[in-house]
């Protein structure tokens, strides 16, 4: 089950840094880049089985450390950033969490097979018109 934000906002960390890019000399002199820190292991709100599933899931996204990183420094804004780190982490959580239900095997019902079968024949039949006559 996904936790709320508030829940999620109490377990993580946040660290901003001067971000590069666009922005003059706003880009010297602001801590806009923000860096969210997820630890899996410490997060209370995930039951023993979905934090196995979330760190199979998310392998190659955690460090060494089983740490979550997710930076944003997009906009001018410390606070945007933020606001996106969260609502990424929260939607990765979403998507890591989802399970998929098993795909059943169903027959090809033989209408199908049929006309799949009478198309062939129509263009073999198409591409034999196009030879010219044997004279013999």
């Amino acid at each position: 089950m996904l936790p709320t934000r508030e829940e999620i906002l109490r377990s993580v960390t946040f660290k901003t840094s001067r971000s590069g890019g666009k922005g003059g000399q706003n880009v010297n002199k602001v801590s806009s880049k923000v860096e969210l820190i997820f630890d899996l292991e410490t997060a209370v709100f995930f039951n023993e089985d979905e934090k196995a599933l979330l760190r199979s899931r998310l392998e190659n996204r955690l460090d060494t450390d089983g740490l979550l990183h997710i930076i944003s420094q997009e906009d001018r804004s410390q606070l945007l950033n933020k606001e996106k780190t969260i609502v990424k982490l929260i939607e990765l959580l979403k998507r890591s969490l989802q399970v998929q239900k098993k795909r059943k095997a169903t027959k090809i019902p033989n209408a199908v097979i049929q006309k799949r079968l009478k198309n062939k024949a129509v263009n073999a039949n198409r591409k034999e018109n196009r030879k010219k006559p044997s004279i013999d």
